[in-house]
């Protein structure tokens, strides 16, 4: 007994030397999750809330807390590093904060509590290649690269559209946004012009924000109305950017009095099995694994500070041990659409770039030259959306 004391002894001094200070009692890892919007959205948060369950599932000593809608409608006056504080006094020893308008709260909990773990999932805070690097010894940011399932949604819109005009349903206007919009267009043009071989200017394709992640009455525009607005003028495909089902319900409703429009759910492997008959499929998230990862190195007292932004495994983007993305087929897709789809995913998997110039940004500027890739800073800090999208760039002042 006594050599294990002197070992756990050991063991913090080393950590105390890199300035982490949080460590795993013998009984096990409490992990409190604070989610943005409802745990059982069918999108962002329900996604983060499955991650931590397979975590549970997987990791034996790990258990699960968790406060949803931790948003200012839902809980005004309360900010997210106090919602962190009450998940603390619950025995959490490892907090994830769920979304990126939790950056500067996670840091701020991060920073005040050097005994606690933290995971910032989308944030960037600690990537040292990054443009805003911070010293946080016990934080790591997570995030998948959903460029790749945004892409191949995009292909299935693309292959799907009688119109050539293809909506997007946007949450707020960020780098995140911006990337993942763009990634869309970039997978609906590839398709548009490459199996389709048609005129990339006959392809319309349109963001409409709504101001959040989500609907907040009286704060941002009502999402069924700008999916409806789309219907009304001839978008035929709306893609969801939200963490709500809004796009897939008045696409159902269109349908229901015999209009052909279709949709494309965000965030949620099964959002894909809702309203089937105008579903194409979702772009999901897949945080099991990596939140797995986290937290056997925080119970093992092997805790590094880091940024990841994990790709689908190519073997199988669906694989739900190994793939942070993946693409959950809807059962509207059409089987020439569905081969796209698979045909798309194949040649991202032997190394297609489409994050790939000549690129100019929507303002007409150069954003990569002929040939050039970008770097994984331009593609995160993408500062405006791609010229031939419609659609705001940066937030109204």
């Amino acid at each position: 007994m006594k050599s294990r004391k002197v070992v756990v002894l050991v063991l913090a001094a080393v950590l105390l030397a890199f300035g982490v200070t949080a460590t795993v009692s013998a009984q096990g890892l409490t992990i409190g999750l604070v989610l943005v919007g409802p745990y059982n959205d069918q999108g962002w948060s329900q996604a983060n809330y499955d991650g931590v369950q397979y975590v549970v599932k997987k990791v034996p000593g790990t258990k699960m807390i968790y406060i949803d809608k931790a948003n200012p409608a839902d809980r005004p006056g309360t900010t997210v590093s106090q919602l962190g504080e009450s998940l603390v006094a619950q025995g959490a020893k490892l907090v994830i904060f769920s979304s990126d308008d939790m950056s500067d709260e996670a840091v701020k909990f991060a920073n005040a509590h050097p005994d606690i773990f933290v995971i910032m999932t989308s944030g960037s805070q600690v990537w040292k290649d990054g443009k805003n690097y911070e010293d946080i010894p016990n934080m790591v940011n997570i995030m998948g690269r959903m460029e790749f399932g945004k892409m191949i949604a995009g292909v299935a819109a693309a292959m799907t559209t009688r119109t050539g005009k293809i909506g997007y349903l946007g949450p707020l206007i960020n780098d995140e946004t911006r990337r993942l919009a763009s990634s869309v267009y970039l997978g609906a043009r590839y398709a548009w012009t490459n199996y389709l071989k048609k005129n990339p200017a006959d392809l319309q394709f349109k963001v409409t924000w709504i101001g959040f992640w989500f609907n907040i009455p009286g704060v941002t525009s009502d999402p069924s109305q700008v999916a409806d607005d789309f219907f009304n003028s001839g978008y035929d495909v709306v893609i969801s950017g939200i963490d709500t089902t809004e796009a897939v319900t008045e696409a159902a409703k269109f349908a229901a009095q015999g209009k052909k429009v279709w949709a494309v759910p965000y965030d949620y492997a099964a959002a894909a099995m809702t309203s089937p008959q105008i579903n194409l499929g979702s772009p999901y998230f897949n945080w099991g694994p990596a939140y797995a990862v986290a937290a056997k190195a925080a119970m093992a007292n092997k805790w590094q500070s880091h940024f990841e932004w994990n790709a689908p495994d190519w073997k199988n983007i669906n694989n739900p041990d190994t793939s942070a993305v993946g693409f959950a087929k809807g059962k509207a897709l059409t089987s020439a659409a569905s081969a796209g789809v698979d045909r798309f995913i194949k040649e991202l998997a032997g190394g297609l770039k489409l994050w790939k110039g000549p690129l100019n940004l929507q303002d007409g500027s150069s954003y990569l030259d002929a040939g050039q890739v970008a770097t994984d800073q331009q593609v995160w800090y993408l500062p405006q959306l791609l010229q031939g999208m419609e659609g705001q760039s940066v937030p109204s002042k």
